[in-house]
């Protein structure tokens, strides 16, 4: 990786792009540290102390520390991600979006556009919950209507920017602009989480103990960066022959292609989605100041990753249990809306092509159906692994960050898939100067 990027900054464009999204990533972070006008900053940084829940603590992570900061980017790249997601399940629901994705690269600028309006729609109503809700809490230094509206006009234009920021970034720097905004985000918390594992289980122990903790810590890290690697590039690729035909006086086809299948074809969402349905309750509580009594107080409990995998209290591990079966789920759900076996089965049919063994039409189809359902099965197994190792260490050794297994995969995704795409601009570049000369 190292030296891709140092190949990279010998070319004049690539280096100017790096430089680009670099100079994006320093104006992100200094946003995250301009506190939204007319908040007690120190009030809510005592009130997200005391919230023993963790609803908000990867809601924390991924916006890089703004959140508790209440910055102007408190909000995140969160509505973006939440809108990108309700406009491809309603491409599915709705066939005037689905024509629209059809359209080509018309269709998709104009989906795009109704991203961004459907983003700042989110955000507006996310600042609006949050200045009303912790307002009313002590929030704001002076609860009243020109201070609302202030803070909900900051958030919302933060959310906004930052989408703005991740889209230059797509088009003037390297890689996928919202997906680098998320992890630059993550990044930014990385050293305060590891901090305090040293704090905890190195420093002031036996030198033995500390030896042993160390190897541990970077052993756990390295083995789940290991798996999801191999996640993200494991690949079932299906053969795909096509027939012989004639057209005019030349024979054409006989080609042998194949249909790649990704072993993790849901990526990160099928996490993001559980972790969000499960944090719900505990968030609504959160805003509305009602911890709940009796039954909800202990509802709560059960959806709270800090009392998982607890030795001491096994029976609230049962929301571990429900988390797992819900990633499951997801990935079967998000994979099913996304693949389309029997659009598959047509085309191919349709271009003369077929799997050996296999015959064309509804045959092909259940037997994409059939691998699809075995692989996504070990991809979501895979993706669990990764996504409960560390509640497992968290309950177990009370190890206490904020990180864990989402954002370690959405990390190591976007670094392999932007290096990827570095070193395809560097072998286009390649070609083009062979050519010139």
């Amino acid at each position: 990786m190292l030296t891709t990027l140092k190949n990279a900054f010998k070319i004049k464009d690539l280096r100017d792009k790096i430089l680009f999204t670099f100079a994006m990533l320093v104006v992100i972070r200094i946003g995250s540290q301009l506190p939204v006008p007319g908040v007690n900053g120190e009030y809510f940084r005592s009130w997200f102390a005391s919230q023993s829940d963790g609803a908000f603590s990867f809601f924390d992570a991924i916006t890089g520390g703004s959140f508790i900061n209440m910055s102007i980017l408190a909000l995140g790249i969160n509505p973006y991600i939440t809108s990108s997601i309700i406009m491809q399940l309603l491409t599915i629901a709705i066939p005037k979006l689905e024509e629209m994705q059809r359209d080509g690269e018309d269709g998709r600028k104009k989906i795009a556009a109704i991203t961004r309006y459907v983003t700042v729609a989110l955000a507006l109503i996310q600042s609006t919950a949050m200045a009303v809700a912790f307002g009313r809490q002590g929030y704001l230094v002076q609860f009243n209507a020109l201070s609302v509206i202030s803070a909900i006009a900051t958030l919302t234009a933060g959310s906004a920017f930052l989408m703005w920021v991740g889209e230059r970034i797509t088009e003037n720097g390297i890689g996928n602009g919202i997906s680098i905004v998320l992890v630059i985000n993550i990044i930014s918390r990385l050293p305060e989480d590891l901090g305090n594992l040293f704090q905890q289980f190195v420093f002031g122990k036996a030198p033995a103990t500390a030896v042993l903790a160390v190897v541990i810590i970077f052993a756990v890290i390295v083995a789940m960066v290991v798996m999801v690697i191999i996640l993200n590039d494991g690949v079932r690729r299906i053969p795909v022959q096509y027939a012989n035909k004639v057209q005019g006086r030349k024979m054409v086809g006989g080609q042998t292609s194949n249909i790649p299948l990704k072993v993790n074809t849901a990526g990160v969402i099928p996490v993001i989605f559980a972790q969000s349905l499960l944090q719900m309750p505990g968030i609504i509580s959160a805003f509305t100041g009602y911890n709940g009594t009796g039954v909800w107080s202990e509802i709560l409990r059960y959806m709270n990753s800090n009392y998982w995998c607890n030795p001491g209290q096994l029976r609230y591990s049962i929301g571990l249990l429900v988390y797992i079966v819900m990633i499951i789920l997801f990935a079967y759900f998000y994979t099913s809306i996304t693949f389309n076996p029997l659009m598959i089965a047509d085309n191919m049919k349709k271009q003369g092509g077929f799997i050996p063994g296999i015959r064309p039409g509804k045959p092909t189809s259940d037997y994409l159906n059939k691998v699809l359902n075995y692989i996504v099965f070990i991809g979501a197994v895979g993706l669990t692994i990764v996504a409960v190792l560390p509640y497992v260490f968290s309950g177990v050794f009370k190890a206490s960050i904020s990180f864990g297994g989402t954002s370690l995969i959405i990390i190591v995704s976007v670094v392999l898939e932007t290096m990827k795409q570095v070193e395809s601009q560097m072998l286009v570049r390649n070609y083009k100067g062979f050519l010139e000369k």
